[in-house]
């Protein structure tokens, strides 16, 4: 049914598909459909030209819109994919990020390793060598939930 409907419609079944996945990426979240549909596009152009060729049979049109749907998939996620505007607030939920540098008193002293400091509100979890209470520390990075401390009193 599907071979006699495209060979019925001609260049144009290309087109239709095309068309119907550029609709598919208005109603599907996520910018993919739109990748295929415009390699259905090309192929249809292509079509136009060559539908009378003998060479231009439907294993050929099918590995071309295969390989133009991958190329088109990778060149728009290289050059659309990334978010390249700059931001006054780049480390927005981030939090941890964020805190890299700060500098804080602890408030309870630092045992095996482990141990607790408040930052503003929030008490974070915290890893370094042993310290006792009162000493001043520098965060020097974060690994989800848990700072990284170094003593900066010394």
């Amino acid at each position: 049914m599907l071979q006699r409907l495209a060979t019925d419609l001609g260049p144009w079944s290309w087109w239709i598909v095309g068309f119907i996945l550029l609709a598919a990426e208005l109603v599907a979240p996520g910018v993919f459909l739109i990748w295929i549909g415009l390699a259905a596009l090309v192929i249809g152009v292509f079509s136009l030209f060559l539908w009378e060729a003998a060479y231009w049979a439907w294993q050929l049109q099918l590995v071309l819109f295969a390989m133009l749907s991958v190329a088109f998939a990778l060149l728009g996620r290289k050059y659309f994919g990334r978010n390249r505007d700059a931001t006054d607030e780049p480390f927005l939920n981030q939090r941890e990020a964020s805190l890299v540098g700060r500098t804080a008193t602890l408030q309870e002293p630092i045992v095996e390793g482990r141990g607790r400091i408040r930052l503003d509100d929030t008490w974070w979890p915290v890893n370094g060598e042993d310290l006792p209470a009162g000493t001043r520390v520098r965060i020097a990075s974060a690994r989800g939930r848990t700072l990284t401390i170094e003593p900066i009193d010394r």
